[in-house]
């Protein structure tokens, strides 16, 4: 059964070609929601064929699923620009029987850092729900940290192979998309009514660190592993300071 794929842009030509390669003979649909690219992102989508939909930013669930509604067909592949397949999980997708609408295929992911395979810390064991059919599944309208709304009696089905998640080309790139998921989370919070505790302030950024680097084995990727554990924690002192800054304001 033929499957869609829908990915949402925003100045990605740095790597979306990387990803539509990956796709080709895979499917012949895939659907591009941009929310306002200024760099050559539209022209390399349009170059592999591919349906833009320019549109305003309304938030991840929202985006995506606008192009679920465009699709050619029901069963969709979701992935964003910096996600790429393997051989072997296109291999597995164009022999997979898509005959049950209820049951969710989930992917495992190998994460890249500026090129380099993390195997430790936070980003490994990764998987997620990427395969699903829009006739019973949709994305929340979370702006941030998105989440598909399952049926019940919905089924989790791995795929074999994976996906290639290349996180940050450079230290610039990922230390920018730290700061912005602070800030996307530290709204979603606020508009939640939650709080920024003493705890969460001061406490929740080396325990995080303390996680991922010691517990999760993250200083067996080196440098790199050590990068990853520290902006994770800085990330989750960012999150908690500007909802406390948001609280103070209201207050």
């Amino acid at each position: 059964m033929p499957l869609s794929v829908v990915i949402i842009t925003r100045n990605e030509a740095h790597i979306i070609g990387n990803t539509l390669q990956s796709l080709q003979g895979l499917t012949d649909d895939i659907v591009i929601v941009d929310s306002g690219s200024t760099d050559e992102t539209i022209s390399i989508c349009k170059q592999f064929g591919a349906t833009v939909i320019e549109t305003g930013w309304n938030g991840y669930g929202p985006n995506k699923n606008k192009g679920i509604a465009a699709a050619k067909h029901d069963w969709i592949l979701n992935l964003d620009a910096d996600e790429a397949i393997d051989e072997e999980l296109k291999t597995y997708l164009l022999a997979l029987d898509l005959n049950d609408d209820i049951i969710v295929y989930e992917a495992n992911f190998k994460n890249f850092f500026c090129g380099k395979h993390i195997r430790f810390g936070e980003w490994s064991g990764d998987k997620h729900v990427r395969l699903f059919n829009r006739t019973k599944i949709k994305w929340n309208d979370a702006a941030v940290h998105e989440s598909l709304l399952l049926p019940a009696g919905a089924q989790t089905k791995l795929l074999k192979g994976n996906i290639l998640h290349h996180t940050s080309n450079s230290i610039d790139d990922h230390i920018n998309k730290t700061i912005a998921y602070a800030k996307l989370n530290a709204e979603k919070y606020f508009k939640q009514n939650k709080q920024a505790s003493f705890f969460k302030l001061r406490l929740a950024p080396p325990l995080t660190f303390f996680q991922h680097y010691f517990l999760r084995l993250g200083f067996l990727d080196g440098w790199e592993g050590y990068f990853i554990a520290k902006t994770t924690a800085w990330y989750t002192f960012l999150k908690y300071s500007y909802l406390r800054e948001m609280n103070k304001k209201q207050a």
